[in-house]
């Protein structure tokens, strides 16, 4: 499950930090009595048995009073919790507190998993009419646990909660190659060697698309865009697909011949995480943009901009010389949080989301469609201003 997610969310002094250490078996939150002593969210990479590698998101107390800062922090960390694959609330004094009910209303909206813990049993255990309603809520009982007095076996019993919950509730994104790739089949795959491209490797699309062709039987060959043209004219009638890096779609696409079908990593990204169709809707707001409209740039990975820049230099310029007119661009990388409004903008812009989890990028873009806001992605984008975009379509429908 590498990659795992998991949110830790309650009320200050709940006992959130204490549940990272435990679970992890090592001091890598800092505990107080003192109520508030966490008041930003945290990672920490930790490694949890059956699970592997993950990132634990440590929260501010849900019921922070502290005035305009404390709202602040009550925020952040509802926003942490559009960015996981599950989250885990700590209840204690048999309460559920009012907090909680938004929290766990926004991830069951976000269909995100969670699990109920009821810390410091030890001081004050669960009573059973607690225990009765919330199951009758959430279909189960929160789990017993005390931080301070949990045994190996306790942490174990906790461990395999967290895990079947997980596993129930984990989102699977579809095979990039899924229906696409015969055994035997020969792919191309356009990877273009420029200053954007990570030293020595390869970008992770393109890395992932190899894996999805291998384990559908088909045959993987990568090529830069100066080589195509020689690889067609000998190899032309084995290609059964060509995909190209968005970047140099227009190229490419005058290069390979019609009779072979032509897409991105960037579209099949799309169609893995289910949101082609949200893309495709996207995609028709851009003939309405007129001079002065605002373009949301979300470019969920942060990374040094110079200026061959896809998000921020090429698809801007691109944009504007296809609409004939002058926009505002405004760019939010990784997960930071949309500010403000939505509706001030006329379009949003996706990256190809491959430095995000699956849920991390649906969650994103249900946040910008949920507010009326039409969003596309960079290569589909890409396509369409260079006039193939129904060619590169086609493939993926």
């Amino acid at each position: 499950m590498g990659n795992t997610v998991i949110g830790i969310f309650g009320n200050r002094n709940a006992g959130k930090s204490s549940l990272v250490n435990s679970l992890s078996g090592q001091e890598v939150a800092i505990v107080s009595d003192v109520p508030g002593t966490t008041t930003d969210p945290v990672r920490k990479r930790i490694e949890l048995p059956g699970i592997g590698i993950c990132t634990v998101i440590d929260t501010a107390g849900l019921d922070d009073d502290g005035g305009e800062l404390g709202r602040e922090r009550v925020a952040r960390s509802l926003q942490a919790a559009e960015q996981v694959d599950m989250g885990i609330i700590v209840l204690s004094g048999n309460e559920f507190p009012p907090a909680a009910e938004t929290l766990t209303a926004l991830l069951k909206r976000r269909e995100v998993p969670f699990l109920l813990v009821h810390n410091r049993e030890d001081e004050e255990p669960m009573n059973e009419a607690f225990a009765a309603k919330m199951c009758e809520r959430f279909g189960a009982e929160p789990q017993r646990y005390s931080c301070r007095k949990a045994t190996i076996e306790d942490r174990d019993a906790l461990t395999s909660a967290i895990r079947t919950r997980l596993t129930d509730g984990l989102l699977r994104p579809r095979p990039m190659f899924d229906g696409l790739v015969k055994p035997g089949a020969h792919i191309l795959l356009v990877c273009p060697i420029d200053s954007e491209a990570p030293e020595g490797r390869l970008i992770l699309p393109q890395v992932m698309a190899i894996r999805s062709i291998l384990d559908y039987g088909g045959v993987a060959q990568a090529v830069q865009q100066e080589q195509l043209a020689a690889e067609i004219e000998t190899n032309g009638k084995q290609i059964a697909l060509v995909v190209t890096d968005s970047q140099v779609f227009a190229r490419v696409a005058a290069i390979v011949p019609e009779s072979i079908p032509l897409t991105s990593f960037s579209m099949l990204l799309a169609r893995s995480t289910g949101s082609l169709d949200v893309f495709r809707e996207g995609i028709k707001a851009v003939e309405r943009l007129r001079d002065g409209d605002r373009v949301l740039m979300l470019e969920s990975c942060s990374h040094h901009a110079n200026c061959e820049d896809i998000g921020r230099v090429k698809i801007p310029n691109l944009l504007q010389k296809h609409c004939g007119c002058k926009l505002e661009f405004e760019m939010v990388s990784g997960l930071d949080p949309i500010e403000g409004d939505l509706s001030r903008y006329a379009l949003a812009v996706q990256c190809g989301g491959c430095m995000v989890t699956p849920r991390q990028l649906r969650n994103r873009i249900a946040y910008v469609v949920e507010s009326g806001l039409k969003v596309v992605n960079y290569g589909m984008l890409l396509a369409y201003i260079s006039g193939i975009y129904d060619r590169a379509i086609k493939p993926l429908i």
